[in-house]
């Protein structure tokens, strides 16, 4: 998964096809919370802790095929790689312009380039 939590991302589909940052990433399920998009209306019961009640506005889990990374270099929404650096360590990289998004893992022997 090459989609991280404060990511900049451009939602490719549905109703809501704007940048957001994603506020979090669900693994399991393959789906991001993107901020803005998705929004839906809570309906909260008054009690001691909401005295008021009413509605609340919250961001629902889109699916992750649904979003493109935005390269912070060409400002691009593109499609990521995966390789390792000359060190051994991994990083994301954009298939548009070639350039470095950020590293997954650490660097690792097996990996280096002699």
């Amino acid at each position: 998964m090459h989609i991280k939590v404060d990511d900049i991302v451009q939602v490719i589909s549905g109703e809501d096809k704007v940048r957001g940052r994603v506020l979090k990433v669900l693994r399991d399920e393959n789906r991001v919370i993107v901020e803005g998009v998705n929004r839906v209306y809570r309906h909260i019961r008054r009690s001691q802790k909401n005295p008021q009640g009413g509605r609340l506005s919250k961001e629902m889990p889109i699916s992750l095929s649904n979003v493109l990374l935005v390269c912070s270099s060409c400002n691009q929404p593109s499609r990521t790689g995966a390789r390792f650096r000359d060190d051994g360590a991994k990083e994301r990289f954009c298939k548009k312009c070639g350039s470095a998004i950020g590293v997954i893992a650490p660097a690792h022997k097996s990996h280096a380039h002699k």
